[in-house]
């Protein structure tokens, strides 16, 4: 399997390449030069399989022959073997057709654990073998830095800094991160947006010279390694309703387009999926785009789901360059104008072949707050507010006939607040996180500058291994 940039101006590269580089070097993103397909057979065979067998099989195309499949399928057992339910990612069936799909039983109780679990792993293995270290510099509007964070702190290949938006993550997100006092763990509350974060770290890495002195790597959903290592859990759903033989829909709720992009690759695949819905709150660039083709950047409002606080949905490059129809110097262009004029012009051609496909659902915070307290009432079921806006979605857009699955990306803990106001009941945090309010905090407040920043990653490097 070889990896090219979405604008077509960076060498191939294999798995380790692409896992180790995070962004490729012309600024695009990686993809696979071809796409791997199953027929209904290999679907079939996958049937009834442990959680992390079927990750191993589903992710073995995309690894190629750069990790031995043996080490793959052991990597992918200890990512897994520690979640809380021995399902890893169980579906829960909430109306006759409508399923919710729990992907917040790992370590930091958010979605973002699927994948990171597995590329801590996947790091210490290739960096091992390379007798290599990296830096990893990451973005984050809420769940990202917590996950990466616990896959990563205390080891010894690896430092680890993490941009989080400052006052803009719920209590729980925050502590998650900067109570973590591992010497090569880094947090920086940016005064900005998670979209200065994503900013910020991809200008570091555009800059060569710090990006080789540093040895950057990227944990965000930039990194393929992380899109391809969430396919799996939409593979595991589908064929639980009856794929191949039968088709299913996906309901995601939706900031930076990662998350429903693994579940388009699942598609890409040969996975029988009819339909898949984007799920927004009032940051809704997806579901303007989806609608009436308005690619056009907002200012960033705060709301109750926090992780979707997102006006630039970096993932979103990825489709546009399939739309495009892998023409990297038009995605290039595309890309360019959008970041200068802050408006994405796609003719009505390429629009057309992503609304054949996608829907998309917008849900502010009062209809947010009513869709939990409706869930709970109807149910007996606790969605945070980031699965609310999926759940809701699925519902607006579900197809007759034809199995829908919302993706439950955070555990409802996560979210005292907003689920005490709609509902009377405060969820308790799970036991290993009980005393999470009681720990002391690391952080450093900096402003949305490129050097300041650059001058923190260094410190932390330096100190660690000057």
């Amino acid at each position: 399997m070889r990896y090219i940039s979405t604008r077509g101006q960076a060498p191939a590269t294999d798995f380790t390449g692409v896992l180790l580089a995070g962004l490729a070097p012309d600024g695009g993103l990686y993809v696979p030069e071809s796409w791997p397909h199953f027929v209904a057979a290999d679907w079939r065979a996958l049937r009834g399989l442990p959680y992390a067998e079927l990750a191993a099989r589903v992710m073995r195309p995309f690894v190629g022959d750069t990790i031995p499949f043996a080490t793959l399928q052991r990597l992918c057992g200890e990512a897994y073997g520690g979640f809380a339910h021995p399902a890893v990612a169980p579906l829960v069936q909430l109306d006759a057709n409508l399923w919710a799909q729990e992907l917040f039983h790992g370590p930091t109780l958010a979605f973002k654990d699927m994948a990171m679990q597995l590329l801590g792993r996947l790091f210490d293995h290739v960096l091992t073998e390379q007798d290599a270290r990296v830096t990893i510099v990451g973005a984050t509007s809420g769940d990202t830095g917590s996950a990466a964070i616990e896959a990563c702190a205390g080891r010894e290949r690896v430092d680890i800094v993490i941009l989080h938006p400052h006052n803009r993550t719920s209590e729980v997100q925050r502590r998650q991160m900067t109570t973590v006092m591992d010497a090569n763990v880094s947090n920086l509350a940016v005064e900005g947006t998670f979209d200065d974060c994503q900013d910020l770290v991809k200008a570091m890495f555009a800059d060569a010279p710090f990006r080789r002195e540093m040895q950057l790597s990227a944990v965000n959903s930039i990194n393929w390694a992380r899109v391809a290592a969430q396919i799996p859990y939409y593979v595991a759903s589908a064929l639980a309703l009856g794929a191949p033989d039968r088709e299913v829909a996906f309901s995601v709720p939706t900031g930076n387009f990662g998350n429903v992009l693994a579940a388009w690759a699942a598609r890409r695949m040969g996975l029988p999926i009819s339909r898949l819905v984007i799920g927004s709150n009032r940051n809704n660039i997806l579901s303007r785009f989806l609608t009436d083709n308005d690619m056009s950047m907002q200012p960033v409002e705060p709301s109750l789901s926090p992780s979707m606080d997102i006006q630039v949905s970096s993932n979103f490059e990825r489709l546009l360059f399939e739309l495009l129809e892998h023409d990297g110097a038009a995605t290039a262009a595309v890309m360019t104008r959008f970041r200068a004029e802050g408006r994405m012009p796609v003719s009505d051609a390429a629009w057309g072949r992503a609304t054949a496909l996608f829907r998309a659902f917008t849900l502010d915070d009062p209809g947010t707050l009513a869709e939990i307290r409706r869930l709970h009432d109807a149910a007996g079921y606790l969605a945070d507010p980031h699965s609310a806006i999926g759940i809701a979605a699925a519902r607006a857009h579900g197809v007759a006939g034809v199995p829908m699955v919302a993706m439950a990306t955070a555990h409802p803990a996560k979210f005292p607040d907003a689920m005490e106001q709609a509902t009377g009941v405060r969820p308790a945090l799970p036991k290993h996180l009980a005393d999470l309010y009681d720990r002391a905090e690391r952080f450093t407040v900096v402003p949305a500058d490129v050097a300041t920043i650059q001058g923190h990653v260094r410190g932390l490097a330096r100190r660690n291994h000057g």
